[in-house]
């Protein structure tokens, strides 16, 4: 960042959603922006952008470092550099906790578990296969298939009154008659979404066993405050959720455009 540069930005292109975090010279969240992805990363991240800038009442001319991450960050010609996924949701996460903790990010299409000692330094970290089961998309196929909203799953779950009802495919193919075969048994639609994020944070489970705190960061957690709940009974351990946990990769890029040459907490 040079002197005379007032704001940094932070882009967190996601295959859903692209997000945006403005910060001040200390630190201090200037605005905030998230837009749908599509097809044209570009034009999301200058839409998340541009919200942000709206937020904070600046313009693009106060604009210093610009720093993109996420699934499409080398898709965007505005950023004057790029940082990792796990780099920037490590930072954005330990800036709110400060101590040891285990980072869990669920996006649109995988799920990161990143291990961070008391000084954020990233210690080890694990990301799901290829595969669509234990993140976002899994609970959008499974809310198509059950004729409700993704947002209507999370109140659903929370009035669940049976724990026995399971689904125990990760695949989403499988989970699609296995749901089918639910209903049929008789069902109710509450405890099939309540079975819907218990099977996404088994996976998670599945990723890396987790001991100590963990901070849960993504949509998923955003959009489905009830999931955090739900992955601490399973995982048997604390979960946090940090202030808009959707933009945590974006606060993490931001952090790393004040420092241009800081330390990678993986180093």
């Amino acid at each position: 960042m040079t002197p005379s540069a007032m704001i940094v930005a932070g882009l967190d292109v996601g295959s859903g959603y692209s997000k945006a975090v403005l910060l001040g010279a200390g630190a201090e969240v200037l605005g905030r922006g998230v837009a749908p992805t599509g097809h044209d990363f570009a034009a999301a991240a200058d839409k998340a952008l541009s919200q942000a800038l709206e937020e904070a009442g600046a313009t693009r001319e106060a604009l210093g470092a610009v720093m993109a991450t996420g699934y499409g960050r080398a898709n965007v010609p505005l950023a004057t550099a790029t940082r990792t996924e796990i780099d920037c949701h490590a930072r954005g996460a330990y800036h709110h906790v400060r101590r040891a903790i285990t980072v869990v990010d669920i996006g649109g299409q995988d799920n990161k578990v990143i291990r961070l000692d008391a000084r954020g330094r990233r210690m080890d970290f694990s990301m799901n296969r290829k595969c669509a089961a234990g993140t976002g998309a899994f609970l959008e196929e499974l809310a198509f298939w059950l004729r409700i909203e993704p947002g209507e799953m999370a109140r659903l779950a929370e009035r669940s009154t049976s724990s026995e009802v399971r689904i125990g495919s990760y695949c989403t193919v499988f989970a699609r008659t296995e749901v089918l075969a639910r209903l049929r048994e008789g069902a109710k639609v509450e405890d099939l979404a309540r079975a819907a994020y218990e099977s996404v944070a088994r996976r998670v489970l599945e990723t890396r066993a987790m001991t100590g705190e963990v901070a849960l960061t993504g949509g998923v957690v955003a959009h489905n405050p009830h999931f955090a709940t739900i992955l601490g009974r399973v995982l048997g351990a604390e979960v946090l959720v940090p202030p808009f946990p959707q933009h945590t990769g974006a606060l993490g890029a931001a952090l790393a455009a004040l420092e241009p040459t800081g330390e990678d907490p993986g180093t």
